[in-house]
């Protein structure tokens, strides 16, 4: 009954991909670059995104933090998605718009790398975010779609899904994410599995 729909479903995403790394593969290692420059100075990664995109952060997180492909130390990463309290009090007191901004603010330094994620690229937290980011001597990279939105105006640099369908762009966003996280573990910690 769902056989049509599964294949074509499956095979777009896949073809997706693909030409998402055929277009980018340059940049998607510059941003690998960027990152493990980062962690080597010292510094620490933040990720933030609403909805999907705020699961996603939260994906990433774990595989720096926790493990991608073997058990290793830690590498710093915190997902600005997670504490409740936090975020329910900030959007209270400031405006939802502030969520990020001020925690970027309060957990972030001259030196760190901040991944924002979103499908659109408009949203406005992220916007606040990423400017405070440039403020501070924070280096941003924005996993986009749709264009890329207005964040790939205000990011160092900006990966983004040719497409305008929203669950295609998170299924290639999880690509992109798990690809760096690999690349990062593979640099720290060898490729052996």
């Amino acid at each position: 009954m769902w056989h049509n729909y599964l294949k074509e479903y499956f095979e777009a995403s896949h073809n997706l991909q693909l030409q998402f790394i055929r277009e980018n593969i340059e940049l998607l290692q510059k941003v690998i670059d960027m990152t493990i420059a980062t962690l080597e100075n010292g510094n620490k990664i933040l990720v933030a995104g609403n909805g999907g995109s705020a699961a996603d952060a939260q994906h990433f997180v774990a595989e720096l933090v926790g493990r991608f492909m073997k058990d290793r130390r830690g590498l710093p990463a915190v997902a600005l998605t997670t504490n409740t309290s936090t975020l329910t009090a900030l959007a209270n007191d400031y405006g939802y718009e502030q969520v990020f901004a001020h925690q970027v603010e309060s957990f972030g330094k001259e030196g760190d790398l901040l991944y924002l994620i979103s499908t659109s690229g408009n949203s406005p937290n992220l916007l606040e975010a990423a400017q405070v980011a440039r403020k501070m001597g924070i280096k941003t990279v924005a996993l986009l779609g749709k264009g890329g939105g207005k964040l790939k105006h205000v990011v160092d640099i900006a990966l983004i899904v040719p497409s305008n369908c929203t669950p295609h762009i998170q299924e290639c966003h999880v690509v992109i994410y798990h690809s760096i996280a690999g690349a990062v573990e593979r640099h720290f910690f060898g490729d052996d599995n």
